[in-house]
């Protein structure tokens, strides 16, 4: 397979991620027919998430629906700790993570997951540049890259159905600025469902300075060019897997399948391309609250 040099993304690769690529290359062309073969009528129902079809659209069979009191509690809760944030944050930690773990009340997720990230302390810090960036017109190359990439995030949620809609200009602009923001690191394929994701729950200059906060402070390294960082944590799970399930590892071992097969779009999208929605929203709550190793957590499940 030849090598691209302009891309950094999930199918592009050294020579000895070859097999990789090819394997991401497979799943960005199911996704294109799949986005081609079905268009989206306005008589199509919407779940309670925003999906129309496709795996992640909601079952009933796999959510435990809250009664409506204690959802209630929760949201009064949440409520208290995002008023007194950093009292929360300083002496109150380990409530906030059992609270995560109950998992974050729907109303309140967008602003719970830009707190938890320090993402509302880096847009404070920064006032203007979201706009300053979004502004400006961005490197051709990856504008290019990011417009193609725009139609394959999430076809069948109400946001990104429609090709120019809201949802795919506001997933462009946070993707551009991105770019703009970190141009020795440019884009990534990785990043497009991880900043979709963030836009289903936040505003776009909300959603960018959390992409910031996950790409540079959880997942740092892993959407750079030479992927050292992802490969890295590939052997940390393996050497993980072999101590929590030695049957596993040794059935993976024989049939010579690496981790870097079988993880890297888990740990590179966070799980988001993986799992029913209901379980996706809340391994990102416990991930946006602890870190990566909710990530190594879901992977040994899995």
């Amino acid at each position: 397979m030849a090598k691209t040099e302009q891309r950094n993304g999930l199918d592009v690769r050294e020579s000895n991620m070859k097999e990789l690529s090819d394997n991401g290359k497979s799943i960005k062309h199911e996704l294109a027919s799949e986005v081609n073969g079905n268009a989206i009528n306005e008589e199509t129902s919407v779940d309670r998430y925003g999906f129309t079809g496709g795996a992640q659209q909601y079952s009933a069979e796999t959510v435990e629906d809250l009664p409506i009191e204690v959802l209630r509690q929760r949201e009064a809760k949440w409520l208290e700790m995002l008023n007194s944030w950093d009292k929360w944050m300083a002496k109150k930690h380990k409530k906030l993570k059992e609270r995560c773990q109950k998992g974050i009340p729907p109303s309140l997720r967008g602003r719970a997951w830009l707190y938890l990230t320090g993402g509302k302390v880096k847009r404070e810090q920064n006032k203007g540049k979201f706009q300053e960036l979004d502004d400006q017109p961005g490197d051709p190359k990856w504008v290019d890259i990011i417009e193609r990439d725009l139609h394959r995030q999430f076809p069948f949620h109400e946001m990104f159905a429609a090709r120019g809609g809201h949802g795919q200009q506001d997933l462009f602009r946070v993707l551009k600025a991105y770019t703009l923001h970190r141009p020795d690191e440019g884009y990534c394929q990785a990043q497009a469902p991880i900043a979709a994701v963030l836009l289903m729950h936040l505003p776009a200059e909300d959603a960018f300075w959390v992409l910031v906060q996950i790409c540079e402070k959880y997942l740092p390294g892993y959407y750079s060019k030479g992927l050292e960082a992802i490969q890295l944590d590939g052997e940390i799970l393996h050497a993980l897997l072999k101590k929590v399930s030695p049957v596993a590892y040794r059935h993976l071992e024989n049939q010579k399948v690496g981790p870097i097969l079988y993880m890297t779009e888990w740990f590179m999208c966070a799980f988001s391309r993986t799992l029913p929605w209901a379980s996706v929203l809340r391994v990102w709550d416990m991930f946006l609250c602890e870190g990566v190793k909710i990530l190594f957590r879901v992977g040994l499940v899995l």
